[in-house]
């Protein structure tokens, strides 16, 4: 029997119902009328839980996870990048008139030299505009652009007979287009993309690479600049670009490039205009260089964040094994986008799940679960939580591979981001697990650490951990345990702290507690002594019933 408490009587706690119920009509018609749209989807996750037979359904698509993405600035990815001068940088593609020479000139005098009729004037004029513009701090790009040096260098653009011009001309221009998005609008307004997508054809690969380097910047600046960039069809030409004898600090260029056009979420890159990348960025993860292994990660991670069709399209390139296989890179910037990519493609159905298990990819996630990177532990977590919201043989692979401990362990010991991702694994697992693996999971001491969320502030994760020991009381039901596991609950605090919950003050968290009590936990209920426990080594083992497979379980 449970351990007696003093609670209130059967008719005031249904009276206390009955005004929670109340207050819950009034709370929800308040908010249905004041909460925006997309706020309206807070629960959507619980909304889209799993059950048996729609497991493919809910797997977890990225969502409060990816703010946080979206917004982080990674210090070796950068949307837009500065073309600096650093003393030896070529003054101009060689061979190609040795005359242009350290300058120092005004702006004036730039200006005047830029509106020359004269060719070498011009050449001059425009290459300490670039260096101007090259500056390490507070390059004067506004007022560079307010002398009209922008129209100008585009002009410059189209001097075939001249590739130095061209190629100091786009550099400018580059660096233009890492500025702001009001900056980087003068440069597309003006008409530079269709003008340095025909510079990727250029025979000089200073100046192609310069063109690279300015579409790239462009396409960073968000989804109408990216879309912008495709449609004069920029792409065909940068993936002809990526050849066996390219050299590599060109083509980090590239995929850098490449990246930036499969970026931004809100909306995507029509899928149908970049998935041509999908050979290419299959041979740039053979790349023995991690600048191009971390763009390329990148852009498959951009291109697997969506519907089931685009993460196929992925798999079938053949890319998965590779990407795998980076989760062992001890270079972060490698790991973080090939773990991104790998968790987006287990949001996929059970087939595209399996290719990343076939692959090896659990025995990984096993490791980055102990990573010293809280992140990556986090987005490990996750990615598991996918798996586990898969059918039973998925989640037997993730036991099979041993993820159980080191999940426990980060939703014990975790930072609290990677214990609400463990959370949500462990309950996916109790919502779609057959009745052993539940059974292993309280084995292996599920209940503390989940039950100590209870107390988190996080009320989201709280109805996780509640829908989580739902699962395992209903299964406990079935069998005819749940007194069993009622007691076990009980004795690491968890109907303490489901007693605290009845006066939480999310109407869901307070209704889903009390159901719990009222349910599982509710006294005077007479014991079943047909299903009585014996112990064995310790631990309580219960006898089979009609429902139990041979031989029982230990909890």
């Amino acid at each position: 029997m449970l351990v007696e408490r003093s609670r209130p009587s059967l008719d005031e706690r249904l009276q206390i119902f009955a005004r929670a119920r109340d207050l819950y009509s009034t709370y929800i018609s308040f908010f249905s009328r004041t909460m925006p749209a997309s706020e309206g989807k807070a629960s959507g996750r619980l909304s889209k839980f799993k059950n048996n037979s729609r497991h493919e359904d809910v797997r977890r698509r990225r969502n409060e996870v990816s703010v946080e993405l979206r917004k982080a600035k990674r210090d070796d990815q950068l949307l837009k990048r500065r073309n600096i001068s650093v003393g030896s940088e070529p003054q101009s593609p060689p061979g190609d008139n040795e005359t242009a020479v350290q300058i120092n000139m005004s702006i004036e005098e730039i200006i005047a030299g830029m509106n020359s009729s004269d060719e070498p004037i011009q050449l001059q004029a425009t290459q300490a505009c670039r260096k101007m513009l090259s500056r390490e701090k507070k390059p004067p790009i506004d007022n560079m652009i307010r002398q009209g040096i922008v129209p100008r260098c585009i002009e410059f653009l189209s001097y075939d007979h001249n590739p130095a011009l061209q190629f100091e001309a786009a550099w400018a221009l580059t660096n233009v287009a890492s500025g702001t998005s009001e900056q980087t609008n003068v440069v597309i307004k003006h008409g530079a993309i269709p003008r340095l997508t025909a510079l990727l054809k250029s025979p000089s690969l200073n100046v192609a690479e310069q063109a690279v380097w300015a579409l790239g910047n462009i396409a960073g600046d968000g989804h109408v600049a990216r879309d912008l960039v495709l449609a004069h069809r920029a792409l065909p030409s940068l993936l002809e670009l990526v050849k066996p004898d390219t050299q590599v600090t060109f083509v980090r260029n590239i995929v850098w490039t490449l990246s930036n056009l499969c970026r931004n979420k809100n909306p995507p890159p029509d899928f149908e205009n970049i998935k041509a990348c999908l050979p290419v960025l299959n041979r740039l993860l053979s790349y023995p260089d991690d600048d191009i292994l971390a763009d390329a990660c990148w852009a498959l991670s951009y291109m697997t964040d969506g519907s089931n069709d685009k993460i196929e399209a992925v798999v079938e390139s053949g890319v998965v094994p590779k990407l795998v296989e980076l989760l062992a890179s001890p270079t972060i910037s490698v790991l973080t986008p090939a773990l991104r990519a790998v968790g987006n493609i287990v949001t996929g159905n059970d087939v595209q799940t399996d290719a990343i298990i076939a692959a090896g990819g659990l025995q990984h996630l096993a490791m980055l679960l102990q990573h010293k990177r809280m992140n990556i532990m986090k987005e490990a977590a996750w990615t598991i939580s996918n798996i586990t919201a898969g059918n039973s043989d998925q989640i037997q692979h993730v036991i099979n591979a041993g993820l159980l401990p080191p999940l426990l362990q980060v939703l014990q010991f975790g930072d609290f981001k990677s214990q609400k991702e463990a959370a949500w694994a462990v309950t996916n697992l109790t919502s779609g697990g057959s009745i052993q693996q539940l059974a292993l999971l309280v084995q292996l001491g599920v209940l503390t650490p989940f039950c100590t969320l209870l107390e988190a502030k996080d009320w989201k994760t709280v109805l996780v951990v509640l829908d989580g020991l739902k699962n395992l009381l209903n299964a406990a039901q079935k069998m005819g345990e749940v007194d069993r596991v009622a007691i076990l609950i009980e004795e690491v605090g968890g109907l303490d702290k489901l007693e605290a919950l009845q006066h939480h003050e999310n109407v869901q968290v307070y209704q889903q507690a009390m159901v719990l009590i009222d349910t599982f936990f509710s006294e005077g209920e007479a014991e079943d002594t047909s299903v009585a426990p014996t112990t064995t080594n310790g631990q309580l083992e219960f006898q089979a019933t009609d429902l139990n497979p041979q031989g029982g379980f230990q909890f």
